[in-house]
């Protein structure tokens, strides 16, 4: 391993290296001025950095590989990115020389010259060369590579040329690239000594399970690193042509419903109420109900709940595959939930306590209500008793939301399986119960109305506190259909949830986890939005 020395670099003037390209990373001089404060001010600046808020200490280089067709050649390194607060987190990025002064000016490395040709080097994925590359290099891969630089490729991606490729748009922790306006190709930035879930899953749903709500899987790259393990490094899925995600959509539906009060001069307070979580089918919606809202956004959800459940009956119908079949809950799940969850309960806890100053009217009644009732809040998590539990644990998604969902006529499709950015890879790929995804999609309607009320409250004649009261009777007949349409298909594909009972409680329980999980985002970075989660916290602990 090579590790970053104090190095100051003069970005103007360029090295000079007498080696060659393909000989440049066993050049102890080169990588010392590489691994100097220019990479560490380039990373930093990266939308798929991931440690904004801790402080880099040094960075080494853990690996590196080239990934080359005949003469051309790139590096791919992993580096291991060392923080101040005692850990370091692993990244990928592949670097090419290129000596065109008009290119890629806003994303060079460092200037220097090789063997008197000056250039720089640049992040990769900006050269179509180096794109076109990895394109061809899955496409023409042979099975059971055995070499340290692993490409494979479905069954299914044949008969194609190279033709074009881009950049997606504004990723957070990936970057993925277009090819031919048919394929996607995700390098994973962030990256972990392991197979990325989303390789696993996406894999596994279309491949195994021919599940066709999801991006059919086209092929991947993985390295084994000095130790044997596989890491993947990149993941191509077909592109499912859409109108968007279900986020956008639904921020859509809900302006329209907030309307229809003024205009349909629909009196909330006179509005039905339904009980929280009791299973409803489409016939069971008030009528007043569907005046104000609409059949469409009803009809939407049974739609997506289908699609839900189906993801979860191709998860659960494994019975060859260890590392997807149905697993009962036991006591080594119960310590390690526990565990994870009341560390994190503390931790929001403490955040609450040092941000209560930034809320305000009902988000700092609700925050409040949270302080007074912590033990309460704490007993829940700890009154997990497997033993009660008859149900199996399943692969999830993992961090299911309407913004990993995209909309394509009347239909929805599934996406990014990486699981939950906080979580360690070991524990994205523990069996959960399933409900865990239904409780995420259900934060996720909540947090949908939420939003739309306080991205639109000049547009709406109501007060903030009527809208909120709107939006949570609304929110009720959401997951009353959909749990009515997922436990149905569910239970006709004898796929095993538990009782009515169990499932109540792992919703709750599920619902309470991911809004905790929540706050701490909403108080850092958004304290006037503190107010769903607490709301959502609020709703199960009085429930």
């Amino acid at each position: 391993m090579s590790k970053k020395k104090s190095t100051t670099v003069d970005l103007k003037t360029p090295y000079n290296f007498n080696v060659q390209w393909e000989e440049i990373m066993e050049n102890e001089d080169f990588i010392k001025i590489f691994l100097s404060d220019i990479l560490e001010n380039y990373i930093i600046k990266q939308r798929w950095y991931g440690g904004k808020s801790s402080r880099l200490k040094y960075i080494e280089l853990a690996e590196y590989f080239r990934i080359q067709q005949n003469e051309e050649a790139y590096y791919g390194l992993i580096l291991e990115v060392n923080f101040y607060e005692a850990f370091f987190q692993h990244y990928f990025l592949p670097i090419a020389f290129v000596s065109d002064e008009s290119f890629a000016k806003d994303d060079r490395l460092l200037p220097i010259s090789i063997q008197n040709q000056e250039g720089f080097i640049i992040d990769a994925v900006n050269l179509e060369a180096f794109r076109k590359v990895v394109f061809e290099r899955i496409l023409t891969a042979v099975p059971k590579d055995r070499t340290r630089v692993q490409y494979k490729k479905s069954s299914i991606f044949k008969d194609c040329i190279y033709e074009s490729s881009r950049f997606m748009g504004m990723e957070q922790s990936n970057t993925s690239i277009i090819y031919n306006e048919k394929y996607v190709l995700k390098f994973f930035r962030r990256i972990y000594a392991d197979r990325n879930p989303d390789y696993e899953m996406s894999r596994f749903l279309s491949e195994k399970k021919d599940f066709k709500n999801t991006p059919a899987y086209l092929g991947c790259v993985q390295i084994k690193d000095h130790e044997n393990t596989n890491i993947t490094i990149a993941l191509m899925n077909e592109m499912v042509p859409n109108e968007g995600d279900a986020w956008e959509y639904m921020l859509q539906e809900l302006h329209k419903i907030f309307l229809n009060l003024e205009y349909k001069n629909i009196r909330i307070d006179r509005l039905p109420h339904t009980e929280m979580f009791e299973r409803l089918d489409i016939r069971d919606i008030p009528p007043q109900i569907i005046v104000w809202a609409g059949l469409n956004v009803f009809t939407k959800i049974q739609t997506l709940a289908k699609r839900t459940a189906e993801m979860h009956i191709a998860l659960g119908s494994e019975f060859e595959d260890t590392s997807f079949t149905p697993t009962r809950f036991n006591g080594d799940y119960t310590v390690w939930l526990k565990n994870r969850l009341l560390y994190q309960f503390q931790n929001r806890l403490n955040a609450i306590e040092n941000n209560l100053h930034k809320l305000e009217g009902l988000a700092l009644e609700l925050a409040n209500e949270f302080l007074e009732k912590k033990n309460e809040i704490r007993k829940r998590f700890v009154k997990f008793d497997w033993t009660k539990l008859k149900g199996e644990r399943l692969r999830v998604h993992g961090d299911y939301h309407l913004g990993q969902i995209l909309v394509k006529d009347d239909d929805f499709y599934i996406l990014d399986f990486e699981g939950e950015p906080e979580s360690t890879i070991r524990d994205r790929k523990v069996k959960q119960p399933p409900l865990k995804d239904v409780a995420g999609l259900f934060r996720s309607f909540h947090y949908a109305i939420y939003a739309t009320i306080f991205n639109n409250l000049d547009n709406y004649t109501q007060s903030k506190e009527a809208l909120f009261e709107a939006g949570e009777i609304l929110y009720q007949y959401f997951i009353g259909l959909f749990l009515g349409t997922y436990v149905q298909e569910i239970q006709d594909a004898n796929i095993n949830i538990g009782y009515q009972q169990e499932r109540i409680f792992l919703l709750k329980y599920s619902l309470l986890e991911k809004a905790v999980y929540e706050l701490g985002y909403e108080l850092n970075s958004r304290p006037r939005w503190a107010v769903i989660p607490l709301k959502g916290i609020s709703n199960i602990i009085n429930h």
